[in-house]
């Protein structure tokens, strides 16, 4: 790519994939979240879902661990930034700081195409924050995580406590907040944090690589409109999720993708489909 981040990595391992490696790049830091993360994120996201050439989108992280939360020192800049005479004021600043940096993590669902995380190591406060607003996770066998707020004296606020419930239920995603008790690969994916894990971090980038170029393989505008609709159901009975959807596919399932699906399945062979168009506008999703 040709843009270049102080945090981040961009990678794209073959030149025929359409599958791209979005990677947390501070290794010397175990890839700490800093204030320059969360100013980035959403900008190589923007790049990657306007990019006609991405399907899939992989995060992982450099070196030994996937994240190993917000950087301390970000927070002790955001505490002293914060600090005012005028407690309104600095109130509302601090508010303003923090919206920026949820919007950092909501990029990863805003972005078109889906997002998945591939966790290594330790997976600490801001990383949960991260691979919940992912749409598929997996890990490796090493990987532990740890909602630890709470023992800095926070109150997550970067959407684990709205993220999590959905996706291993109230009752567990409370008492994982409360205690901020570290919790292994194989409890996530008993939690359905998770949906599968691998052996090794070579096994973990392996197998996630194969199942995101099987997902890049399948119709854009199916896959696209599946993530769409699956985020806008959370909000929706299942009646107005039925409503939405059916409004959906009378925008979208007349297609030149339905027609190659077809002819595809029907004589025998891979099908072959159009890219995405970019943004017409830029930060437009």
């Amino acid at each position: 790519m040709e843009s270049s981040y102080k945090t981040l990595e961009i990678i794209r391992n073959n030149t025929d994939s359409s599958v791209f490696h979005l990677i947390l790049n501070r290794p010397s830091h175990l890839n700490a979240l800093s204030l320059d993360s969360f100013i980035e994120l959403p900008k190589a996201l923007s790049s990657l879902d306007q990019n006609p050439d991405v399907s899939v989108i992989i995060i992982s992280g450099a070196g030994k661990h996937f994240c190993s939360g917000i950087d301390l020192n970000s927070l002790s800049s955001i505490s002293q930034q914060s600090s005012s005479d005028d407690k309104g004021r600095s109130s509302e600043q601090l508010r303003r700081k923090i919206k920026s940096m949820q919007a950092a993590n909501t990029a990863i669902e805003q972005c078109r195409k889906p997002v998945i995380a591939a966790i290594h190591g330790a997976c600490i406060g801001g990383g949960v924050d991260l691979i919940t607003a992912c749409d598929i996770r997996y890990c490796s066998e090493d990987a532990f995580f740890s909602i630890k707020e709470v023992d800095l004296a926070i109150v997550a606020d970067l959407g684990t406590l709205q993220r999590l419930p959905s996706i291993v239920g109230y009752a567990n995603a409370m008492e994982l907040a409360l205690t901020a008790r570290r919790f292994s690969s194989r409890e996530a994916k008993d939690l359905g944090l998770v949906s599968q894990i691998f052996g090794s971090k070579s096994e973990l980038d392996h197998g996630v690589t194969k199942i995101a170029e099987g997902i890049a393989s399948k119709s854009p505008l199916a896959v696209t409109g599946t993530k769409a609709v699956l985020l806008r159901s959370r909000e929706l009975s299942v009646e107005q999720g039925l409503d939405y959807v059916a409004t959906w596919n009378s925008a979208m399932l007349i297609s030149n993708d339905l027609n190659e699906a077809v002819s595809a399945q029907m004589m025998k062979r891979r099908p072959r489909f159009a890219k995405l168009i970019g943004n017409l506008v830029s930060g437009v999703h």
